[in-house]
């Protein structure tokens, strides 16, 4: 029976990661920490033997420079990179740019959980007189698309998958089904979104999931794409735990 291996790598911490705001749209870079587990991440691609022959990120920068570093830690710089902003973060609309903990603080850890893990219910939207309105609208990099109404100004994790699975379906799929061995670097909530929709979870089960950042992972799948393998990290038990516990950690209030 033929199989296919996919490999998942979320991006390294960010320079809002370290600083613990919502970050969504807006383009941070990675941290100096980040740039270190993107290159472990890529050690790790390497000592388990994985070769690419094409990969896909996000037009966000902390995702691209992950896969930048994975690759030359696998010595795989040459690889074609297909790059679309229906990898991006999920938009976190008016919590762009607070920091989670004062948020909690604010509001309660309660509201700020919802707003982070509940599956259909979106932050407030990004308004015009929004800090960072411009910034993310306006970049140039977004002069292909999304086009008007497409372009977000909030996301619940539901519509951040409702825009991530064409992507996967239309582009990724057929790529796997030719054979190709294929790399995704992108995000925690765009990863989600392919995660639930490979392994049929249910809404409470992907919204409890805590995807480490810089931890390549890997599904096999079967013929008709069935994981026969689901989600299997590339590294030790110990930093694996840690990451995610980071990861759960960064909604409570100090």
């Amino acid at each position: 029976m033929a199989t296919y291996k996919i490999v998942m790598i979320r991006h390294g911490e960010s320079e809002w990661n370290k600083l613990n705001k919502f970050c969504g749209w807006f383009d941070a870079n990675l941290s100096e920490q980040g740039v270190k587990e993107a290159q472990a991440g890529g050690k790790a691609l390497k000592d388990a033997g994985y070769t690419f022959d094409v990969a896909h990120t996000s037009l966000l920068t902390r995702a691209q420079v992950t896969l930048k570093e994975a690759l030359e830690q696998s010595g795989q710089t040459d690889l074609p990179v297909e790059k679309t902003w229906r990898l991006n973060e999920r938009h976190y609309g008016a919590l762009t740019g607070l920091n989670k903990a004062e948020t909690a603080a604010k509001h309660g850890e309660e509201q700020v959980k919802i707003w982070r893990r509940s599956f259909d219910v979106p932050p407030p939207a990004m308004e015009k007189d929004h800090e960072y309105y411009d910034n993310i609208v306006n970049d140039p990099r977004y002069a292909e698309g999304p086009k008007g109404d497409e372009f977000p100004m909030y996301e619940s994790l539901k519509l951040t998958i409702e825009r991530t699975l064409p992507y996967w379906n239309d582009v990724i799929v057929p790529q796997i089904k030719e054979g190709k061995k294929v790399l995704i670097a992108a995000h925690g909530n765009s990863l989600r979104g392919i995660v639930k929709h490979l392994d049929n979870l249910s809404e409470e089960q992907i919204m409890g999931l805590n995807l480490p950042t810089g931890i390549p992972f890997v599904y096999e799948l079967d013929e008709n794409l069935k994981p026969v393998v689901s989600m299997k990290f590339l590294g030790d038990e110990e930093t694996v735990r840690k990451a995610v516990e980071a990861v759960a950690n960064q909604g409570k209030a100090k």
